[in-house]
Formats: C-alpha cells, structure tokens, sequence
C-alpha cells in the first residue's frame, strides 16, 4: 500500500492521462471517455428514444412514424439529414431526407415505416451540403456581379463532383448538363445560374446529394410488430351468459362454448376484429359472491370468474359448466373461419379453492395468524381471491406463468388480456412477456392496468403491446383533447392505446345521464380516435342502470350471475346501436388514416359541446365533428387547420359524411349542426374516392 499522501501508478496513469487529454481509465485499465466525441456534426437528442435508446421504439407493419433530430454546424454552411432504416438483418433501405420542421429551429425530421416484422434499428446521419451551401452564395453574388466566373467554375466542379454519385439512369445526365452550362461563357451568368437550378439537375442531386462530412447518431431499437398490435375492434362477452336459461326456481342453465359460439356471426357483421372472453377457468367456491357483489351466495349462484381454481383445475382447465377443451378448440375455430381472434383473459390470482394453494403456499401471503389474506382495496374486500405474493418464488412463478401461457397459445390463443397487471412486479411482466414473444413474436398482451401514468407507461416501454386508458373518464373537449394529444405524442412510441367504452367494471356516468346519444357519441369518439378501441356485451343495447347512484357497477352485474340477452328482439324494436358500431367499423378499415394515432389533430370550434379532429395517412384525410352533448342539439363554427390537413389556407373542397353519405363543399371556416339521436357526429373524408359496396349507413 503507498503510504498517505503518495499515488498508486494506476492513479498516476488515470491522473496522466487526464492532463494529456487521453481517455480515463477505468479501475481496471479500461480506457473511459466521459466526454465522448459530438461527431463532426451535431446530432442530438435523436427521438423517438425510449428510455434513451435502452429499449425500443415500437411500430406496427406500415405504420408512419417521425424520427426527429436537432441538426446544425458552425458557421453557415448548409446542412442536411436523413434517416437510416435497417432491417433485422442488419441491411439498410433507401435512407429517408429530413427536413427542417420549423425555420432557425435546428429540428429535424421525417415519416419513415417499417415494412415486416421484427427488430429493427433507425439512425439519423447528418451531413455537410456542398451544393445547397454553393446555391445560396451564387443567388447572392451572381445578381450583385461579385467574383462571378470565379463563383461559376465552382459550382462546376462541384457538381461534376456531385455527378459522379448519380447513377445514369437517375438523372447523371442532367447534371453534368448543368456542368456544361456553368462552363458555357457564351451564355449570360444568369443563365449560366438558371440551368444549374433546373428542375431537372435538382431532382437528381435531391435523390442522390453529394454529402460531406457525414456523421451518423447511434442506432436506435425499433421493434416492429403485426398490425393488430395497433389496430383492432375489440368485443367483450361471457360465454356463460349466451345461451342460458335463468330459472325463478332451480338451477339455472349456464350458456357453454358451444352457445356463445352462436353469437360469432353477429360478432363479425358487426366489424369485430377480436373477441375477448373473461376467464374460462373453474371457479372456486369458497367465500363465492352472490348477486350485486353480496356476501352470501345462494346455491345456484355462478360465482365471479376471477376467482379461479377450484378441485375441478386452474388456470389451464376450463369450467365444467362451459364445455370441455374440444369445445373451446371449436369455439376458437369457428372464430377463426369468421376472421375474428379470440383474446383470453389472464388474471394471476386465485379462489381459496385453487391447487396452487395446497402445491405451492409460498406463493401466497400469510398473515399473523397463519391464514392467506385475501385481496382488498379499501373498503373494498376480495374474500373470494387470493392475491399472488411474488418475491418468495419469482423463478417458480414466471416458469408456471409462461407454461400457462403457451398452454392458451397451443389452443389458438394469440392475444391475451391481462388483468390488473399494476398490482405485480414489473420485472416479472418484463421476463415472462420476453419468453414469450421471443418465440412467438405475434402473442400480444393486452394490458388492463387503470393505475398511475408512470406505471401503464412503464408497462408499456417492458413489453405490453396495448393499454387500457383513462378515455374513459375523458368527457369534455379539453379533457379529450389534452389527453388524445399525449398519447399521440412520445407515449405513442411505446405505449398503444385501445378505448374500451366500458366495461363489466365501469359504466361511466356519462352513460348513465346520457343515454342512447351518450352510447353513440362515444362508441364515435373511441371508434375514430383511436386505432383500437372496444365494447363490453350490452354496450349496443345501452345499458346503463347502476346498481346505485354514484357507482359505477351496473346493476345485476354479469361478473356475478347470468345475463343473457335477446338480442334479435331488440333490433327488430329498434333499440340497439349495433347498425352504428357496423358502419364505424367498416369506416375504419376503409380509411387508413383511422388505423393511425400519431397524426391525430384537433380542430379550434367555438362552441366547447362540439369537438373536432382530423387523421391523415398518406392522401387519405379523415375529420370528425362531434357533439359532447348528448342532450341537446349543439351548433357551432368548426375553423380548419389548413395546413394540417395539407391544404392552402384558402382552398374549398368536397368532403363526403361516412354516416350519412352526403356530400358537402368545406373550406377554412364550416358550420355544423348536430342533433343527439340523429346526427351524433360527423366523419367526413376529404377528396373521397367513389364508395365501395354503397354508402354506410348508421
């Protein structure tokens, strides 16, 4: 050891490093560089960036997206940038030009997409623009006659330069046409000037510039997954409800997989994409709940399906009273002829009745008196399920998890719904959901967490495809508009939204007061601002009764007995929406723009009952007009963001109402009337192409 005051030679080298500007060193004689290199031009803060480039960005198949950049260099050369896609392979495509977004601004960006699935890398390289740089001097000093054929035979160089990188069957041609022209002192500087700005010569050294200097960002991760990973109609039911027969008297008659799959074509007229089954497990019996939540249940009382296990199986069996496997093998099959995916609810937690408790009690917790204790959340009690402790077994628990998992998956299950995902640790989501879609890179998960902004959009950037959110709350238009704006922001790189309109836990207050104009307008709204969005059974009907004011559980809820529904009487008496839902899903899948989040944008009206909003995808531009309203009817100026829809401030068009099939003629400023019942909202496509198959109708 040296003694006080006296240097090791490892912190002599590490000190005489640092005074002669090497790299530190680590304390294993690594070289560390604190400082690393900027790059011979800046490129910072390149985004998306999730968790600074840790994790990756995500993208569905054909999904648009901008990577932005701050670019710039000293003095006043020109600058310019691109993006670098690179396939999982590790092969770049066709690098994408950057442009600046807003003048003197140093910010950078481009729309780029990913055509296939898998882990992709983007990179922003920024690079010094001879030719842009020698422009801007010749415009200056060639009119003002200063060093004039000095200024010309540079740009002739230059762009004999810049020739030799363009290929001859791009325009080589017209470039060194420029060269010659620059050369010819027969013609006048102007016109020497002229013929190097050519369309011609210009759209050849855009396609393929002349680039010094170049310095490219690190790579950063973009995981590409399918397109239902960003857009689908989701539809909720319970098996058990369709089909049965509810008996004053007796046992009641539980609907099976094989009624409930009656209930598929209807499902698919509608526009369906997926349909979502609660837990199909055996239900404990032990502590079971009764009507409305009540303690006490009667013999015949059907229990909750969250409360799964009992001697019948757990979490890889299926209810007697539904049917067998082979059922549930039918049920997903018969989905899959009607091109509907069927997502199954995961719900880690157990009835006192579960084989887990007695094959692992280490997975439980114990309270003082040796008992498990039961899931609360005050003043709420879950006599009936056993929450999961997780830090006595993580390994054992993530290994049974995944079994479970790929159990479903071997029976036709892709996507999984997973209930209440914020109350489990997050690094135990993150390693089971890795196993998973490591093999199986289609499995989305779905993830049901209500819980505080940090943890939904942490859940997101560990893995989960999709979110429940608060639209559910959301009812006025500042409320919308500021919570559809952040999530079409940075969240949107890893976090996908899907707007569920209810479900068996919620029915919003707004449903409750609005009634049937309330259910049209927000199946509208979630339908239309967000590429995935869903409804529970009973939705169509708009039911609404709660099972008291101020709360949020429906009366004679389904988590708690049978419900089922005659669903052909209430159409013939005209009292279900399911022709509205038909049409915003056929408008969907029929517009791009509505399978898109990030390019939403809302619209100035001067009236806050009426909201309005535009998505753009390509040269497919949806805007929707809707009355917050759902007493009264409500009018209002709605003032266009031109540019945002890609038009001049002072255009007229003709756009076309999805719902209705009438045609209007709008331009920056539009009057609107909407009347709740008739006219909930309006979805007008700009410069629509003809119909196909015949006008939607509502």
């Amino acid at each position: 050891m040296p003694a006080a005051g006296q240097q090791s030679m490892e912190q002599l080298k590490r000190t005489d490093s640092r005074k002669r500007g090497k790299p530190y060193l680590s304390p294993t004689g690594e070289p560390v560089n604190p400082n690393p290199s900027i790059g011979r031009i800046p490129v910072l803060d390149v985004r998306p960036a999730v968790e600074c480039g840790k994790r990756p960005a995500k993208a569905v198949t054909g999904e648009s997206f901008q990577v932005t950049a701050t670019v710039f260099r000293e003095g006043h050369d020109a600058v310019a940038a691109n993006v670098v896609l690179r396939d999982p392979r590790g092969r770049s495509g066709p690098w994408t030009p950057m442009r600046e977004l807003a003048p003197g601004t140093d910010r950078w960006g481009a729309e780029v997409s990913a055509a296939t699935e898998g882990l992709w890398t983007y990179s922003v390289e920024a690079w010094s623009d001879p030719v842009a740089t020698w422009r801007q001097h010749a415009r200056i000093k060639i009119p003002a006659g200063l060093d004039t054929e000095l200024v010309l035979a540079e740009g002739a160089a230059l762009y004999e330069r810049a020739a030799a990188g363009v290929p001859k069957a791009k325009g080589r041609e017209a470039v060194l046409a420029a060269v010659d022209a620059l050369r010819d002192g027969g013609r006048t500087p102007a016109a020497r000037l002229a013929a190097a700005l050519a369309p011609e010569a210009d759209a050849a050294l855009a396609a393929h510039p002349l680039r010094e200097l170049v310095t490219s960002s690190a790579r950063m991760p973009l995981l590409v997954e399918r397109e239902r990973a960003l857009f689908g109609s989701w539809y909720e039911l319970f098996p058990r409800s369709e089909g049965a027969v509810v008996k004053s008297r007796g046992k009641p008659v539980s609907g099976t997989f094989r009624t409930a799959a009656e209930r598929l074509p209807a499902i698919a007229a509608m526009g369906f994409d997926v349909v979502y089954l609660p837990p199909v497990h055996p239900i404990g019996t032990t502590y079971r709940k009764g009507p409305n939540n009540s303690l006490s249940a009667g013999r015949w009382d059907v229990g909750v399906p969250w409360a799964i296990g009992s001697p019948d199986g757990g979490h890889d069996a299926v209810h007697p009273g539904l049917g067998t496997l082979d059922d549930f093998d039918d049920f997903v099959a018969a989905a899959r002829d009607l091109r509907l995916e069927v997502a199954l609810d995961f719900a880690l937690q157990c009835s006192p009745d579960h084989p887990w408790v007695d094959k692992h009690p280490e997975w439980f917790h114990h309270r003082a008196d040796g008992t498990i204790a039961y899931a609360e959340n005050p003043p709420k009690k879950y006599q009936d399920i056993y929450p999961i402790a997780f830090d006595q077994d993580m390994p054992g628990l993530i290994k049974e998890t995944v079994r479970i998992l790929r159990f479903w998956m071997g029976h036709g299950v892709r996507i999984f719904r997973v209930d209440n995902p914020h109350t489990k640790p997050v690094v135990f989501w993150e390693k089971v959901i890795a196993q998973i879609n490591g093999t199986d890179p289609d499995v989305i998960f779905l993830a049901e967490a209500f819980t505080r902004p940090a943890m939904m959009h942490t859940l997101g950037k560990i893995g989960f495809q999709q979110s429940y959110t608060y639209f559910t709350w959301r009812d006025t238009r500042q409320e919308l508009t500021e919570y559809v704006t952040e999530l079409a922001g940075e969240p949107a790189a890893y976090m996908r939204p899907n707007f569920f309109v209810n479900t068996p836990d919620i029915l919003p207050g707004y449903l409750q007061r609005g009634g049937r104009p309330a259910f049209e307008v927000r199946a509208v709204l979630a339908a239309t601002l967000s590429p995935s969005w869903g409804l529970y059974a009973g939705y169509e009907l708009c039911e609404n009764t709660p099972v008291k004011d101020g709360s949020e559980e429906y009366l004679d809820s389904e988590k708690y007995q049978l419900r089922p529904r005659n669903w052909e009487a209430a159409e013939r008496e005209g009292r279900s929406i399911a022709p509205l839902i038909t049409a915003l899903n056929r408008i969907r899948r029929r517009h791009p723009a509505l399978r898109q989040l990030r390019s939403v944008h809302f619209h100035d009206t001067d009236n806050d009952a009426v909201i309005a909003y535009s998505k753009r995808s390509g040269s497919n531009t949806v805007v929707v007009v809707a009355n917050l309203d759902p007493h009264h009817t409500q009018e209002a100026t709605v003032s266009l963001d031109m540019p945002a829809l890609g038009l001049a401030w002072h255009e007229a068009f003709p756009v076309r109402d999805e719902l209705t099939g009438e045609t209007y003629h709008w331009g920056r400023a539009n009057y609107v009337r909407l009347e709740p019942g008739r006219a909930p909202a309006h979805i007008l496509v700009l410069r629509p192409s003809p119909p196909i198959g015949g006008s939607p109708t509502p």
